[in-house]
């Protein structure tokens, strides 16, 4: 049974929301995060990424950086950007990419629910990176971006949201990049009600993005409870903000690889290699999309190539039987020395909504040899949460991204 809460949101006015709204704080390197907020007096990224307020050369993760991004929100909520729900509601929120639409709920899950596994994780979580937004979070006593939650479909709750999107949204505007974001808030307590109790008969609720955010929101809130002892678990700092998407309106890209080196074979002796785990045949000098699980595009020395993967590989374990974890197990490692590609700096990784021109680029760059992968399935990703099992690093490219900045819910007054 998960507990999915509505919650008292802190959002941008209408006439703001497009000048504050920003993309995830970790699209960005610092270069970027810097060059990006110049001279913008708006934009959440300043929040996100306080460091952008000092020289380039001070530390980033220093004490007065986290107390710059809370003075920055208060301030901006003192000066009346930003205003906050009366009343606990859910929030519809919608995206549009390309003329597809996609349409979550903002919410509050509990961090209860985390613990025991009602909502699962699919990737482990890098301590140094949980304890910049354990910072984040405890220093400004909000959380400023949405973890990215997907679950199975119920039609009681589409009822709802479909009820909701015929009244006018609060907020709609198209980003820079073309993506239309638009939210409606629920806040009668009929509906309010029966998504609660639709919630509540969802037996499991999965990660799709945000591991670490979420893994810091939870750190959060144990130090909280801590800090509480006589706490009674409906306080704001057991919850962490979310957005909800059913599996039917996700879309997941690929996640392509890059390598730099081939291990000190010669291309013929690479393409022969490989030969003996894959059925390989050349595609051409055009970029080639897989078309189908088992397929994966290889670009290699001005040519691409099909590497199909053959049916007797297959083990109906759906950790093992992933397009991403077979090339990691049968190609990278024994035959690139890849072991672990978390840390392997002869690996990159390039998201999907880069295009393959992209991995032509790299390979004519500094690479030798490129990937294109098939999307990894939601419902492989269910199962292998399901199962416990952890996914190869950057096995899922979600697109279009939730901005930053829309839906705040402070922790704690």
């Amino acid at each position: 049974m998960a507990k999915i809460y509505p919650f008292c949101a802190v959002r941008p006015r209408a006439d703001l929301a497009d000048k504050i709204a920003a993309l995830p704080y970790d699209v960005y390197s610092r270069r970027e995060a810097y060059e990006k907020v110049q001279g913008d007096p708006y934009t959440f990224l300043r929040i996100d990424r306080p460091e952008t307020q000092f020289p380039e050369d001070h530390d980033m993760y220093a004490p007065e950086v986290y107390e710059k991004a809370r003075d920055m929100l208060n301030g901006m909520l003192r000066d009346g950007f930003f205003q906050e729900e009366e009343r606990p509601a859910y929030y519809v929120y919608e995206l549009v990419m390309n003329g597809r639409s996609q349409v979550g709920i903002g919410a509050c899950a509990s961090v209860d629910d985390y613990e025991n596994r009602v909502i699962r994780k699919h990737e482990n979580t890098r301590a140094d990176k949980e304890a910049d937004r354990i910072r984040h979070v405890d220093v400004c006593s909000a959380q400023t971006g949405p973890i990215f939650l997907a679950y199975r479909r119920r039609e009681g709750i589409e009822a709802q949201v479909r009820r909701a999107m015929e009244k006018t949204p609060v907020c709609d505007f198209t980003a820079e990049d073309g993506i239309t974001h638009r939210i409606w808030v629920i806040d009668d307590e009929d509906s309010v009600v029966k998504i609660r109790q639709e919630f509540e008969q969802v037996e499991s609720i999965y990660i799709a993005d945000g591991h670490h955010r979420c893994a810091s929101a939870v750190r959060v809130s144990q130090m909280r409870r801590q800090a509480h002892p006589g706490y009674t678990g409906e306080e704001e700092f057991n919850f962490f903000l979310s957005v909800l998407f059913p599996d039917d309106q996700l879309m997941i890209m690929d996640y392509n690889r890059v390598v730099k080196s081939l291990n000190g074979y010669t291309e013929e002796e690479f393409l022969k290699r490989i030969g003996q785990d894959f059925d390989i045949r050349p595609a051409g000098s055009e970029p080639y999309r897989p078309r189908c699980k088992g397929e994966i595009g290889m670009y290699l020395k001005d040519t691409w190539y099909c590497l199909k993967i053959r049916k007797e590989r297959y083990t109906s374990d759906a950790l093992a039987d992933l397009d991403v974890a077979i090339l990691q197990q049968d190609l990278l490692e024994p035959v690139l020395g890849i072991r672990d590609p978390k840390v392997d700096d002869r690996i990159d990784f390039v998201g999907g909504i880069r295009g393959l021109e992209e991995l032509e680029r790299r390979v004519h760059t500094d690479a030798k040899a490129a990937f294109a992968m098939y999307p990894t399935d939601i419902h492989e990703l269910f199962a292998v949460s399901d199962g416990g099992g952890l996914m190869p690093p950057k096995s899922t490219w979600f697109e279009p991204k939730l901005r930053s900045g829309l839906l705040i819910h402070r922790i704690e007054s």
